[in-house]
């Protein structure tokens, strides 16, 4: 067989951050410490930076040559069913400043809040590590400090809680792949890597994991693909190959496969927590928040189909003068801007007069699991002390009348923009 068949499979996909610890510096990776139960769509890429010489002297009609300027990660994460874990998580990297206090026996409270200022002199927010395995045995790559440019919140009617998040990284990966050049004659039986073996306990699971063998042909010049029947459990391994041709000349095999596991290739265990459904959700319109509390206000409910909220920071990874590496060595947030959304009946004109006189109120949002020990429930609470309503179009939704009523988040001088608070069994985030 010239290449061997893996599992590709999209559901064998594993994601892994450093959830509890951020990263001490920038494009230095953090230990992972959480496996995440993310949705299939949830992908990270690396993507190359190449630029064609189109504008530039080549005597030719077309580009000639393509420019390496390093790369870039960009991708999402995903929560369909989102459970507080996951809010805790996003929310850390996403505001940026968390403090934790113990809750009960076994829980912890985590306090989400916006930062105000820089991290550090090249970062305006935390940074975590990221690690994906991509089907079951096609490869495995770790992403250095990935920050959280966006995050949005969401709770649909008929459904659970949902949460995700658009993915910046500073470009820095590295993988569990290897491509080796092994020099033998051209008809050669066996190849014998130069110091590793290959990942894999058994002689399946090591035959899967060289996924191709190649030599240059000494006649011809071009690369031809080898067959191979088998890989040894030695290090150096041993590759058994069809030989490729009859002279003993010497010349080059390439040899493509996956490292034995060491290190961060070796992934931690997932945390499990119920997820939140949007009926265990309330949400508070109108009330005062006095700093633990929500004070008065009226509780939406059956007039509410749909609650959004969304975290833009506005965040970007940059190279600059002095980096002396391919990827980028700085990311400031340019202006946090959060907004809200309600998806109403229109039964009332309460928020039209709030539109109308240009007044600020405050939303309350709930979302209550069942209890971690008894008298403390898993739990995801988000306070926006002072909103204001940009618009409140009216429409019609399954023959009634609806407003979709989008909210401005200002920051209040007391409490901030917006206040997270969880409560699970994890005893911290982005310390």
């Amino acid at each position: 067989m010239t290449r061997s068949i893996r599992n590709f499979l999209a559901t064998h996909n594993l994601l892994a951050v450093s959830a509890q610890h951020q990263e001490t510096a920038i494009n230095s990776e953090q230990e992972l410490d959480t496996l995440m139960l993310a949705d299939l769509n949830s992908v990270l890429n690396y993507r190359a930076l190449k630029v064609p010489n189109r504008e530039e002297l080549t005597g030719r009609e077309e580009a000639d040559r393509l420019h390496d300027l390093g790369g870039a990660v960009e991708g999402s994460i995903n929560f369909s069913r989102a459970q507080p874990q996951h809010f805790a998580f996003l929310l850390a990297y996403g505001l940026g400043k968390v403090e934790t206090s113990p809750l009960g026996t076994s829980g912890f409270r985590h306090v989400l809040r916006p930062r105000s200022g820089e991290v550090d002199a090249a970062r305006s927010n935390p940074s975590f590590t990221a690690a994906m395995r991509f089907g079951k045995q096609v490869l495995k790559r770790r992403f250095a400090s990935c920050f959280l440019d966006q995050v949005r919140a969401e709770f649909p009617k008929d459904g659970w809680a949902k949460i995700s998040a658009a993915v910046k990284g500073t470009g820095k990966v590295s993988d569990n792949t290897a491509l080796e050049d092994v020099t033998a004659a051209f008809n050669a039986a066996t190849l014998t890597l130069a110091a590793n073996g290959v990942a894999g306990e058994s002689a399946g699971e090591r035959f899967s994991n060289v996924q191709a063998v190649q030599v240059l042909n000494p006649e011809t010049q071009a690369w031809e693909e080898v067959a191979y029947s088998a890989v040894s459990g030695a290090v150096p391994a041993a590759l058994t190959i069809t030989p490729p041709g009859s002279s003993a000349t010497a010349t080059t095999f390439r040899v493509y496969y996956l490292l034995p596991e060491s290190g961060w290739m070796t992934l931690p265990p997932r945390v499990e927590e119920p997820p939140l459904k949007v009926s265990q959700v309330q949400v508070n319109l109108g009330g005062r928040w006095d700093g633990n509390a929500i004070l008065g206000g009226h509780l939406l409910a059956a007039e509410l189909r749909r609650v959004t909220w969304t975290l833009n920071n506005r965040l970007t990874p940059e190279r600059t003068p002095g980096a002396g590496v391919s990827h980028a060595n700085r990311a400031f947030r340019a202006g946090r801007e959060q907004k809200l959304e309600f998806d109403r009946d229109f039964r009332d004109f309460l928020l039209s007069q709030y539109l109308r006189d240009n007044d600020t109120l405050t939303v309350h949002i709930l979302a209550q699991g069942p209890e971690f020990e008894p008298g403390y429930n898993y739990q995801v609470e988000l306070i926006f002390p002072r909103v204001g309503i940009l618009a409140a179009p009216v429409k019609v939704t399954q023959r009634r009348l609806a407003e979709e009523v989008e909210f401005a988040v200002l920051e209040d001088d007391t409490y901030g923009s917006a206040i997270a608070r969880v409560q699970n069994k994890v005893s911290g985030y982005a310390g």
